[in-house]
């Protein structure tokens, strides 16, 4: 397989053109037929509503598509994983490798175990990731999300939260961050490894 870092880039982007063309065929036949009420008023809240669940089904989409992306990734690079493991205090990771069984094993060795969130956008919800699962101290996130700001990316550091990105992403952050990135094929590798010892 390529470089996973192009590979799920180029799968992100076929899907969204895909989902787009889907979209606006789905969109275009409730835009024709309008937002009119049954006193021949315009139907504002019916097109909020409508226009809403457009924006919140892109969203979750988006961020599905990229697990499933990534799911197919490590099982294509035999990675073994677990998706969505409950941890402590019914936190859900997006994966946890070697797998949840590992996880749980009171005589696995911590260092050996990953735990890998992933958001396609952030905003302030990287918090969310810190306590999903707590054998592991460093914990890794992917996001497709360009040029986080310095504070952030070291208030991540801080909290020993590791930033994974596709290396076409490393660009758009400052020098001064570049060092501290991780791409998606160094995720791989640390993966890769640890589960070949």
């Amino acid at each position: 397989m390529d470089n996973p870092d192009a590979v799920l880039m180029a799968w992100l982007e076929r899907e969204e053109l895909l989902f787009r063309r889907l979209e606006r065929h789905i969109v275009a036949g409730r835009l024709r037929s309008g937002f009119v009420g049954g006193d021949d008023s315009a139907d504002v809240d019916g097109f909020l509503a409508f226009s809403l669940s457009v924006q919140n089904r892109r969203k979750s989409r988006a961020g599905q598509s990229l697990e499933h992306h990534l799911e197919a990734l490590f099982q294509a690079r035999s990675i073994r994983f677990s998706r969505g493991a409950e941890t402590e205090n019914r936190n859900k990771p997006d994966f946890l490798f070697p797998g949840h069984v590992e996880y749980h094993d009171p005589g696995f060795p911590p260092a050996l175990l990953t735990m890998l969130a992933s958001k396609s956008t952030l905003k302030d919800r990287w918090r969310q990731v810190l306590p999903e699962a707590m054998r592991i101290p460093e914990k890794h996130l992917l996001t497709l999300e360009p040029a986080i700001s310095e504070n952030q990316t070291d208030q991540m550091k801080a909290e020993k939260l590791q930033l994974v990105l596709p290396a076409k992403l490393h660009e758009t952050y400052r020098d001064s961050q570049r060092s501290w990135l991780m791409s998606l094929d160094d995720f791989v590798h640390l993966v890769s490894g640890r589960q070949d010892r």
